[in-house]
């Protein structure tokens, strides 16, 4: 499925950002504005910082798996 028909179903969530230049990004979808998407990416710390791609540079857009461990690591 094309990109473009899965974002409505991904805003406000994790997601994988496979970019046309070979390049990827990682962050929560916040939506498009014009012809570009909005991705909340990590800096480091407490920082983040809204991001913004342009339409022809992606590739594809994947949600997050799901963790199905439940149980506690020790």
């Amino acid at each position: 499925m094309p990109w473009q028909q899965k974002i409505s179903y991904l805003i406000g969530q994790p997601v994988g950002i496979s970019l046309t230049n070979g390049q990827g990004a990682t962050g929560v979808l916040c939506g498009l504005s014009g012809k570009k998407i909005l991705v909340i990416e990590y800096l480091y710390q407490a920082q983040f910082a809204l991001k913004q791609y342009d339409a022809f540079m992606i590739q594809d857009i994947n949600g997050f798996p799901s963790c199905h461990n439940q149980q506690p690591l020790y």
